[in-house]
Formats: structure tokens, C-alpha cells, sequence
């Protein structure tokens, strides 16, 4: 079993890093306009001189009484030999792809959702996909696609792909308790059903957020720090500093697909940091 892996409640959970993911710091925007925007990219570290973004890409194993399952599912071989590790690691962990019972997913992109296809087939050949109802909505909407700037419809393709693949294994879940121990909580902005997924601990939970943070260090200070990524950054800060108020509140453990390992939050003046857990 991995060092890094954690119980909350009913559940392990275990972390499985799927890659590495590096892109310049302009990915960076702030409502206030590009001064700044250029404030917040200058809290980034440095390659050849420039300010850029590299973060982990991680998925996550949880296994329980009933089984093993996911969170998210990284991004298998499609984005390139510096993604799709999570296979390896999760086959590390002694668990087959055929072991997998269900995989939550917080949102349909890429690094979250393309590792549940191999080839055009299921990955996981008896799993359920649990999807947030209005993720399912939006990104199978041809009028949703037309409107959405053509940088930003990865989520359509992949939609399609894993509808393809999983059949009516996909199945829409809503906001509230979806598993024992397990309960989604809407995030949207990023996507319109960007979903976390609280797991109960005896005193301490566990929120699985998804990409609620990209870049811990610039945007737990600065909430309002986006990434062009966000098809509505407006309700993605919002959504943001509403999941960092709660867990600082709560006292909750975070993970996420950008973070690193456990972490947790606290609110400093008007913004939060994080720590390791």
C-alpha cells in the first residue's frame, strides 16, 4: 500500500499521480484585468526566465468494504508519455483495471475522464461511471458545443468517447449523498457540473475537489486567480473560495487533481494557504 494513502471513515484513500503537467504562466487571469494578472503569475517559478504553471496531475484510489473505486481517472496514453501513469501506479497497488467498481468523475476533461478509454473500449471493464448530472447535460448539447469556444470543447470529444465506451454505465448522479460515506458537492465554473466529493471521516473529512485549484500558491491567497481553463470564471472563483471557506471551516482534508498530496486549509486576511496534511 502506498505511505501517502489515508483513511477517512469507511475508506483508504490513496492518491495516484498520473502525470506532470506544464504550461506557460499567461494560462493565468484575474477579473481586476492584466496588471493583475501579471501579480499573480509573478508568485509562479520560473523556466527559461519565464513565469509557468506546473502542477501534478492526480487521480484516486479508494477502496472500501464494497471494493475498490475511483475518483477521476487521469488521462491514460492520450496526452503523451508524461501522462497516463496512474494505470501503473494504480496496478502498483495490486489493483486490476477489472477490480474497479465505479469511477467518480468531477468533471469531464481530459486529465479527469480519458484514462477510462483504452483503444475506444471500457478501461475498466465492469465499472459504472458516476457523473454529475449537469456535466452530463452540457457536454452532450450540440447548442452547448456551438457556443462554447472552439479552444474549450476537449470536453465534448471525451464525453463521446466514454459514452462510447461505458454505454449505459454511465449514469448521471445529483447533488447529495451518491454512495455510503460519499457526498457530491456541485463546484461549478470550471465546468457547469464541476463536482467535489466529500468522504465522511469520524471527526475529519475528506474533500476530493477536482480542479477547484490549479495552482495552490498563487490562487489559495487570491481566490479570485483563474485559469482560462474555466468556462465560467466568474462562478469558478466563487465556487473556489466557497470550497476553500468550507474546508478551512470544517476542519476538512483536501485533495485535488492539481495539488499535491493532502492538504489543508486555513484563512489568512482575505485569501487561505494550504499545508501539507
Amino acid at each position: 500500500m502506498s505511505s501517502v494513502s489515508r483513511r477517512f471513515g469507511a475508506y483508504t484513500v490513496t492518491p495516484l499521480r498520473d502525470g506532470f503537467f506544464s504550461a506557460p504562466g499567461d494560462v493565468l487571469t484575474h477579473p481586476a484585468g492584466e496588471a493583475a494578472a501579471a501579480r499573480a503569475r509573478a508568485g509562479l517559478p520560473l523556466r527559461e526566465g519565464q513565469p509557468t504553471v506546473a502542477v501534478d496531475v492526480n487521480c484516486f484510489l479508494l477502496r472500501g468494504t464494497s471494493g475498490a473505486m475511483l475518483v477521476d481517472a487521469g488521462t491514460g496514453p492520450a496526452w503523451g508519455a508524461n501522462f497516463g501513469h496512474a494505470r501503473q501506479a494504480l496496478a502498483g497497488e495490486g489493483v486490476a483495471p477489472d477490480e474497479i467498481a465505479r469511477v467518480l468523475i468531477t468533471h469531464l476533461h481530459g486529465d479527469h475522464a480519458l484514462g477510462l478509454v483504452a483503444d475506444g473500449a471500457a478501461y475498466f471493464p465492469r465499472a459504472e461511471i458516476l457523473v454529475p448530472d449537469a456535466e452530463l447535460a452540457f457536454f452532450t448539447s450540440d447548442a452547448a458545443r456551438a457556443r462554447t469556444p472552439p479552444a474549450r470543447r476537449g470536453g465534448f470529444d471525451v464525453t463521446a468517447a466514454v459514452l462510447e465506451a461505458y454505454g449505459d454505465r454511465v449514469r448521471g448522479i445529483s447533488p447529495g449523498d451518491v454512495l455510503q460515506g460519499i457526498t457530491a458537492l456541485p463546484l461549478p465554473g470550471h465546468t457547469p457540473g464541476h463536482t467535489g466529493y466529500l468522504v465522511a471521516g469520524e471527526g475529519e473529512g475528506l474533500l476530493i475537489w477536482g480542479d477547484v485549484l490549479h495552482v495552490g500558491e498563487v490562487q489559495a491567497p487570491d481566490p479570485d486567480v483563474g485559469v482560462i481553463y474555466d468556462l465560467d470564471p466568474p462562478l469558478a472563483a466563487a465556487s473556489r473560495r466557497e470550497a476553500l471557506t468550507q474546508a478551512a471551516r470544517e476542519g476538512w482534508t483536501v485533495a485535488g487533481g492539481h495539488i499535491t498530496g493532502f492538504q489543508k486549509v486555513a484563512a489568512e486576511g482575505d485569501g487561505f494557504h494550504l499545508t501539507p496534511a
